[in-house]
């Protein structure tokens, strides 16, 4: 029996099969768009689980099940055994028993490690406090859709080293770019928390105005992620000069890409003239998010 694939970081793959999963999202995505059926997992179920709320993580994963020919069961912690103190390795040998792959959305990346190692089918991270691998496909994915291979390519992360931001390094270390990240004191890069295995690809910058300068790529979070809302007013405040505003899109490359995981907050991270304009590519990458999982979801299922 083949050892199960997880993906629950986005180094838990390799090099050529991130790029395997990138030819395939193309031609999965051509097939969608030419109104072809495509249908090799049919029969097969995606439990997606949640204790984090989600948008497009449930519709990509749900819908992306539904076009590939299988289904999507979405369970919420609070309706079940887990949110009743049900061990995390219990709930593992019995849902991975009745279904073909688990999605996860949670709070501790050792949940979902957990999780996994107590599972019989491959486990998908759709975000966890640390790492937000499927995001980065997708929003890698959008680039070379855009713009060609990010091989050499320059990231400027503006704002909190979350768990998006903990992703692109691990991208970029794996794929061969480098990231410029400019966070405000305090709030910078654990390179431990990050999974990295070297600094190499990654260079921090005080001024979040020399991190884009020149820069491919100008992306950002929201000031406040899920789970730390108490700390909104403090960050808003630490925070005031890591906007992304149309200036800094001008010292950023001539033909810069703009990315947002979404949802955002225009006036607070940046400025509704820029995620509304010309280089703001952020609903192409929410739309790719259902078809890099589509490819994935194929991959860690079919092999």
């Amino acid at each position: 029996m083949n050892k199960i694939k997880h993906f629950l970081q986005f180094n838990d793959l390799e090099r050529g099969e991130i790029e395997l999963l990138f030819d395939r999202t193309k031609w999965i995505k051509d097939q969608y768009k030419s109104y072809k059926k495509y249908w090799p997992l049919e029969d097969r179920t995606l439990v997606m689980i949640f204790e984090k709320a989600s948008t497009r993580t449930r519709l990509s994963f749900e819908a992306g099940m539904h076009q590939l020919g299988g289904a999507g069961i979405y369970l919420n912690t609070r309706d079940s055994q887990l949110g009743r103190g049900e061990p995390v390795e219990d709930a593992a040998q019995v849902i991975s028993r009745m279904c073909d792959a688990v999605m996860i959305r949670t709070f501790e990346q050792d949940i979902i490690d957990r999780f996994a190692k107590n599972s019989r089918v491959p486990v998908i991270n759709g975000l966890t406090n640390e790492y937000h691998p499927c995001q980065i496909l997708a929003d890698i994915y959008t680039f070379i859709e855009k713009k060609g291979p990010i091989q050499g390519k320059t990231v400027a992360w503006i704002g909190d080293s979350n768990n998006v931001c903990n992703t692109w390094l691990q991208a970029a270390e794996l794929l061969d770019f480098n990231v410029h990240v400019s966070t405000p004191k305090g709030y910078e890069i654990e390179v431990e928390r990050a999974g990295l295995h070297n600094d190499k690809h990654f260079e921090e910058f005080e001024d979040p105005m020399d991190a884009a300068k020149g820069a491919d790529i100008v992306t950002t979070d929201v000031w406040t992620s899920m789970g730390f809302e108490s700390e909104k007013n403090e960050r808003i405040k630490d925070f005031t000069d890591w906007q992304v505003d149309s200036d800094m899109m001008k010292i950023a490359g001539k033909d810069a890409l703009f990315m947002h995981c979404l949802p955002a907050h225009r006036g607070e991270e940046v400025t509704a003239d820029v995620i509304d304009g010309s280089h703001s590519v952020v609903w192409e990458e929410a739309e790719n998010r259902l078809h890099v999982q589509k490819a994935l979801l194929e991959y860690l299922i079919l092999g």
